[in-house]
C-alpha cells in the first residue's frame, strides 16, 4: 500500500512537470488582451479606403504589426517575424494565406514600385484576421 502511494505521488509529479514543461515550452507568454487586439483590428479595418493606394499599404503594414506583436505575446520564438510565424506553423488554419500576406508586406515596405490595390489588401487583411483568430487574439 505505501509503495502504490509512492507510485501514484510520483506520477502524479511527473505529470504536473510535463504539463509545466508544454505550458511553459514556448517561452514568456502572457495571456492575450483580446478586447485591445479587437479594437485594434477594427481600427486597422477602418483605415481601408476603396480607390486611395496609400490606405491599402497602410493596412497591411499595421495588419502584419499587429499579428507580430499577438506572435510576441503569446511566445512563439524567433528573432524576426517569419522566424516566429514559423514557430507558429502548426497554429495557422491556413499558413499559406498568412504566409502571402506577410510578403505583400514584405514587398511594400522594402520595394519602392508596389501597386497595391483594393482587393489585394482586403485579401491581406482576411489572412492576418484569420492568423490574429488562430492565434486567439481576436
Amino acid at each position: 500500500d505505501g509503495l502504490m502511494l509512492l507510485f501514484l505521488i510520483v506520477i502524479v509529479l511527473v505529470g504536473a512537470g510535463i504539463l509545466f514543461i508544454i505550458t511553459h515550452a514556448r517561452g514568456k507568454a502572457r495571456p492575450l488582451d483580446v478586447d485591445r487586439y479587437r479594437t485594434s483590428w477594427l481600427t486597422i479595418e477602418q483605415q481601408l479606403v476603396k480607390g486611395e493606394e496609400a490606405s491599402c499599404h497602410l493596412v497591411v503594414l499595421n495588419a502584419d504589426k499587429l499579428l507580430d506583436q499577438a506572435l510576441k505575446q503569446r511566445g512563439f520564438k524567433g528573432d524576426t517575424m517569419g522566424q516566429r510565424m514559423k514557430s507558429a506553423r502548426d497554429t495557422w488554419s491556413n499558413a499559406n494565406n498568412v504566409w502571402n500576406a506577410h510578403k505583400l508586406r514584405n514587398r511594400i515596405a522594402h520595394e519602392s514600385d508596389v501597386t497595391v490595390g483594393y482587393d489585394n489588401a482586403r485579401r491581406a487583411l482576411s489572412a492576418f484576421k484569420q492568423g490574429l483568430k488562430d492565434l486567439g487574439a481576436i
